[in-house]
């Protein structure tokens, strides 16, 4: 069964169910029911029209559920609506879905949230992971949400920093998780930058196509990580790099700065330098600085103790990490990797190999357990 497939159709299936008068929360579930009823029937009898044949299958299931409920004579005349069998429509309503999900009924992190589950396709642990939070805490959030559009037409878009904030998780988990979302986030960004004029719609596309760019060049053959500083730069993406810079230009021109434009701006500094040496660690940590400013974020903090441990030294660096709560994701890896700049192998090992039992996905797993490894290495008589 391939589930590249089925994850593709989704949005599309159920974007048919919504434009057909299904409720939101109704029409995930049937479209759910739909995806599990293919996963059995089509190893033996897959389909000539895969989203044909979701897109009736879910339309049925929600009118069986349709009918179980009390107004009974609505939906029985929802039967005369049903898609004729043949090929579905070809319109891409992905993006559509995003702004539909960001309803006005709906706090932006709860839109977020319910979008990157209903529509990106992202596991209630993996969008925990990328809020920070508790994955049952993210789970009652996803059900609240469920429940608040639950009856609601959503005729009604949401805004579009809520979209923009989304498309960047999706980016993320695609960039650096275990589903390869990144494309589809820079292909849907591409469609809004080019429908609206907004100046953090250009930074978030820039953003994407910089870090993009370099994704060749981050891991080694045999899969594990290779950090930037090591990175062939021969490997990145220059025509992504001049596209992203030149849209990032254009953005900043127009002084109206956001937090995309900024870590766009960090990222093309990075992206600008022709060896890691070369790096402008000073302006970097000037656009941190702003970046803090306009975010507040932990996690933005966190970054830029690295930065500062770049550009002031290591000792700079750790002064600026211990301001941050011990309990934040990823700062024991980034207070190992300042103490081995520091020249204090013993706790930088120790640090690599807690950081390790820490890390969120496989591949940083062995990358910092590897980093333990080579300390300890050092430090045998």
């Amino acid at each position: 069964m391939d589930e590249t497939l089925l994850r593709s159709l989704t949005p599309g299936v159920l974007g048919v169910l919504v434009r057909r008068g299904a409720d939101f929360a109704a029409a995930e579930d049937a479209v759910q029911d739909a995806l599990v009823e293919a996963v059995r029937v089509w190893p033996a009898d897959p389909p000539r029209d895969p989203k044909g044949w979701l897109v009736t299958a879910a339309w049925r299931k929600f009118l069986d559920a349709a009918r179980s409920d009390a107004a009974r004579r609505r939906r029985e005349d929802l039967v005369d609506e049903e898609p004729p069998p043949g090929p579905a429509p070809a319109a891409d309503d992905t993006l559509q879905l995003y702004f539909l999900c960001a309803h006005p009924s709906l706090s932006p992190a709860s839109a977020v949230a319910l979008t990157l589950r209903a529509v990106g396709g992202l596991t209630t642990r993996q969008i925990a992971r990328a809020y920070l939070v508790p994955e049952t805490t993210m789970a009652q959030r996803i059900s609240r949400a469920k429940r608040t559009v639950s009856g609601v037409r959503l005729d009604r878009p949401g805004d579009v920093a809520t979209v923009l904030r989304t498309l960047y998780l999706v980016f993320n988990e695609g960039y650096s998780g275990d589903v390869d979302l990144a494309a589809e986030a820079i292909r849907l960004t591409r469609q809004l930058a080019s429908a609206v004029d907004h100046p953090e719609v250009s930074g978030l596309l820039a953003l994407m196509l910089l870090h993009h760019a370099r994704r060749a060049a981050r891991t080694a053959a045999d899969g594990s990580l290779v950090p930037l500083a090591e990175q062939d730069r021969g490997r990145w993406d220059t025509a992504s790099i001049a596209e992203g810079i030149g849209i990032l230009q254009t953005a900043l021109a127009r002084d109206r700065l956001g937090e995309f434009q900024a870590q766009a701006a960090i990222a093309a500094l990075h992206a600008d330098a022709p060896t890691a040496e070369e790096t402008d660690w000073v302006q970097i940590v000037e656009w941190y600085d702003e970046l803090t400013r306009l975010t507040d974020s932990p996690v933005v903090r966190l970054n830029r103790a690295v930065a500062v441990g770049e550009a002031d030294g290591p000792r700079a660096g750790l002064a600026a990490l211990a301001a941050l709560d011990t309990s934040l994701p990823r700062r024991t890896a980034v207070s190992a990797y300042l103490h081995e700049r520091e020249g204090d192998l013993p706790a930088a090992a120790r640090l690599y190999a807690e950081a390790a039992h820490q890390a969120p996905n496989l591949a940083e797993r062995d990358h910092l357990t590897r980093q333990a490894a080579r300390l300890n290495t050092h430090l045998r008589p």
